[in-house]
């Protein structure tokens, strides 16, 4: 069954500062920081976080369905997700904003600053699901970044019409309530975050580790360079470490490309150790290029690779199913 992705969708500006943050903050002057960084290189991408999920799931065959809010310069960028095997028909598109902007600045030791614009994204609240869902049967609805009161509205509408919903706030936890944030996960299936966001969730929403596990089915989350852990009230804990690199050149969209691998390997019927191992390689594929929809996936390449993080079983069982 389809996957329908609800969130950003924007274009991306990202620059690179031969230098380290951490060299240039002050402890003492935190209070009243006025920085700039000398960049020297400037590259303009396609981004945002469902559009970035969505080219990731259609580099490995699925047909996912995109759903945010754009502006009318969203042609071009329509034209390649829809190359790419993603489903734009469920697309917003505003009369009177442009498409969001996502600025980022990465140091030599990967940290980022980043700011972003939501231009077009901030009319994604005006967005109902139940369209989408009726049009394309979609089994799983995932909740990712995008306006605030967007991905309130969409978890309150998939718990009223039984919709199986993922939330997946990133970014998106400095901004919103905690209010807002325990109505996001309240009876979601998945919930996926990093390490950090984990802890910032549960402080700012009030709710222990034990509560969020009473409110989700299964916990998702990913830990850098330590891999992923996943736990759950059903199943056992899992544990997977990050495939291994050739190179890393640019960190943007290294979670997207996660929850792409995984999201498709779930739809496959695979576990939840070897989805994750999936997800993890797809993240490294993103890792090694510069922007966020930069890479391919050639099928015997990237079993070649499975098996080489995670062994010969892993690539057996995969090929199959890579581009069905």
């Amino acid at each position: 069954m389809p996957v329908l992705l609800s969130g950003s969708i924007a274009t991306d500006h990202l620059m690179h500062f031969p230098g380290r943050f951490s060299e240039q903050l002050l402890a003492d002057q935190l209070h009243q920081v006025s920085l700039s960084f000398l960049v020297d290189d400037l590259v303009v991408r396609r981004g945002g976080v469902a559009a970035n999920i969505a080219f990731g799931m259609g580099q490995l065959g699925e047909r996912p369905i995109l759903v945010g809010a754009v502006g009318r310069d969203f042609a071009d960028y329509q034209a390649w997700l829809e190359r790419n095997g993603v489903d734009c028909e469920s697309v917003y598109v505003s009369d009177e904003h442009h498409t969001a902007r996502f600025v980022c600045t990465t140091d030599e030791e990967m940290c980022q600053i980043a700011s972003f614009y939501a231009g077009a994204m901030s009319e994604a609240r005006n967005i109902e699901l139940k369209p989408a869902v009726e049009r394309t049967g979609a089994d799983l609805i995932v909740i990712s970044a995008d306006d605030p009161a967007a991905m309130v509205r969409h978890s309150v509408e998939a718990r009223e019409r039984g919709y199986r919903f993922a939330a997946d706030p990133s970014q998106q936890i400095a901004r919103m309530t905690g209010d807002e944030l325990r109505g996001l996960v309240e009876g979601a299936e998945l919930l996926f975050t990093n390490d950090y966001e984990k802890n910032l969730l549960e402080s700012k929403a009030g709710l222990s580790e034990g509560d969020v596990l009473a409110q989700v089915h299964v916990r998702i989350t990913t830990q850098g360079k330590d891999g992923v852990e996943i736990v759950g009230r059903d199943i056992e804990r899992v544990h997977v470490p990050v495939a291994r690199e050739r190179a890393k050149i640019d960190p943007t969209g290294v979670g997207d490309g996660f929850r792409a691998g995984l999201l498709s390997a779930r739809t496959w019927g695979l576990s939840w150790e070897r989805s994750a191992q999936v997800g993890s390689l797809l993240a490294t594929l993103v890792l090694e290029t510069v922007g966020t929809q930069e890479y391919q996936v050639k099928p015997a390449d990237f079993a070649e690779r499975l098996a080489e993080s995670y062994g010969d079983e892993a690539a057996a069982e995969v090929l199959p199913l890579l581009g069905s």
